[in-house]
């Protein structure tokens, strides 16, 4: 399954007509280009290769990036493909963007990927991004929950949601007696034949195992802050795949997690949580950009319709159209856009499919940066905390930048980055600047005690951003495939549909790609998954 997308290129590829030549810096140099304006361009876009298989890929984000730069790596290897890339803004990297000054790296989206999935570590290395790989501070690693109005530790050896070690568990101060006694009975737990026979939401999962205590003050804020939704809608099997099969294996997954652990090798250290480029993350948006041909790819140019039309003899069966009258012929597209976007564009030839992808909820994001002088805050040693919905606060988690990837801090700084949005709080995203910063300051100096002015301040929108993978998501993706089948040449990539992570991302971006450039080879029809589905 896929993530999130949004891509972009300029010029005139071959054949592609322009009354004038637009000023192309090139874009690896940077993903802010505003100058990339294609308004030169006539009402169609022709390359007369009809040898190669054109693939259009519409998303300029992570996801089509990815898809866009494996095309260009097996044209470039002799497949008969050619890829072009369109963006709607101005710039490249969807919700990714690094800000640097005074020291500082600041992201205003992700600021990291997981470690443990591969995808987003390897395509860095092949980027020549391999030496500027930045681990988490692990060795401090600590993250807090704010309970009654205090700072409290997650107890250590808490794998997500799974405690691995007992004595943390018994002495912890965020969970009461009957949740710990479920805890230490959850062990003992055997399969049983209802276990994964249904859907249901990661709160009931949870709860079965551990007890409505660990959903409320462990699960659900870990979830608001990572995924922007509620443990109550999320659906297990989707969002917590690896719990879920392992019930289903063992019945407990307090075992099942020990016994993970027990066979890994002794002898090599484990690799820190999270990963991402010294430089910040955008750093891949601009290594992924340079090595695409500038002719490539389009921006500030919306896609407005995508029509098909049965295949003929000569005849490419997709036309994009998009703003100012231009339009692209292709054999394959890929969608790396939001769902609610791609179902505007295939509603039009399939208003099953554009239903299905509608149904699927969005949250939005807020992020505040605040630097500090360390000699004017004292914060608690760790990555930062997290925020128990009944806790009646805005804020749904804090993260100590420094403490987490201390270079991302000069000497003596502090950075600290609030969350806020999600589902619990849609209206946050349409509130001013202004009143967003004195609320975050006012909850931050409540709970930190920051009574100092920060050095800066940073605000930054993700509207609509973060896909929800609610109770029915797979049955939902189930469709999606079916539909999909029916549409030789079409390819979603993006958040919506398995993961949000960058990882994630990118997996859906290279299994598009990676289906278009089979089906060239082969020649004729190959049905369309949704990319990446078959991941975890």
């Amino acid at each position: 399954m896929p993530l999130r997308g949004r891509e972009g290129p300029e010029g005139s590829p071959d054949g592609i007509s322009q009354s004038k030549p637009a000023p192309h810096p090139r874009l690896g140099r940077s993903c802010y280009c505003e100058n990339q304006s294609v308004e030169g361009i006539g009402s169609s876009l022709t390359v007369p290769n009809t040898a190669r298989r054109r693939v259009v890929v519409v998303g300029g984000g992570i996801s089509g990036l990815a898809a866009a730069y494996r095309l260009a790596r097996a044209r470039e290897a002799g497949a008969p493909v050619e890829e072009f890339l369109i963006e709607a803004s101005g710039r490249l990297g969807g919700v990714i963007r690094t800000e640097k000054f005074g020291g500082f790296v600041i992201e205003g989206g992700p600021d990291s990927f997981l470690t443990e999935k591969p995808e987003a570590a390897a395509l860095c290395r092949e980027l020549g991004l391999g030496g500027e790989l930045l681990g988490s501070n692990d060795r401090d690693r600590r993250t807090y929950i704010l309970h009654r109005g205090r700072l409290v530790p997650l107890p250590d050896g808490l794998f997500l949601l799974v405690p691995t070690r007992l004595w943390p568990m018994v002495w912890t101060r965020v969970l009461p007696l009957g949740s710990k006694v479920a805890a230490l009975r959850e062990f003992f737990r055997r399969p049983h034949p209802s276990d994964g026979s249904a859907d249901e939401s990661v709160a009931a999962f949870v709860s079965r195992h551990f007890g409505q205590a660990m959903v409320e003050n462990i699960v659900d804020p870990l979830l608001a802050g990572v995924y922007g939704g509620d443990s109550e809608a999320l659906s297990a099997p989707a969002v917590l795949a690896r719990f879920w099969a392992m019930e289903k294996q063992t019945g407990s997954l307090t075992r099942a997690v020990l016994a993970a652990h027990r066979a890994r090798p002794r002898d090599k250290p484990a690799p820190p949580l999270f990963t991402t480029p010294e430089g910040g993350l955008e750093g891949m948006v601009r290594a992924l950009a340079a090595r695409l041909a500038s002719e490539r790819f389009l921006l500030n140019r919306k896609v407005l319709a995508l029509e098909r039309r049965p295949a003929r003899a000569g005849e490419r069966p997709w036309t994009v159209r998009m703003n100012e009258g231009a339009a692209l012929e292709a054999d394959g597209v890929v969608l790396a856009l939001p769902a609610y976007e791609t179902a505007e564009l295939v509603a039009g030839f399939d208003a099953k499919l554009a239903s299905l992808l509608s149904g699927i909820p969005y949250s939005s994001a807020v992020t505040v940066a605040l630097g500090y002088d360390t000699n004017e805050v004292r914060l608690p040693p760790g990555f930062g905390f997290l925020v128990p919905h009944r806790e009646g606060r805005r804020l749904l988690a804090a993260t100590f930048v420094h403490a987490k990837f201390p270079r991302r801090a000069p000497p003596g700084r502090a950075l600290i980055r609030a969350f806020l949005g999600g589902t619990r709080d849609a209206e946050i995203a349409d509130a001013s600047e202004n009143e967003i910063v004195a609320m975050v300051l006012g909850e931050l100096g409540e709970i930190l005690g920051l009574r100092s002015k920060p050095l800066f301040q940073r605000v930054y929108r993700s509207p609509r951003a973060m896909a929800q993978s609610n109770v029915g998501h797979l049955e939902r993706l189930r469709g999606i495939e079916e539909r999909l089948a029916e549409h030789q040449g079409l390819t979603l990539a993006g958040n919506a549909y398995s993961g949000i992570g960058i990882s994630d991302c990118i997996r859906t971006g290279e299994a598009a790609a990676k289906r278009a450039v089979a089906q060239a080879a082969e020649g004729r029809p190959v049905p369309e998954p949704v990319a990446g589905s078959s991941a975890s």
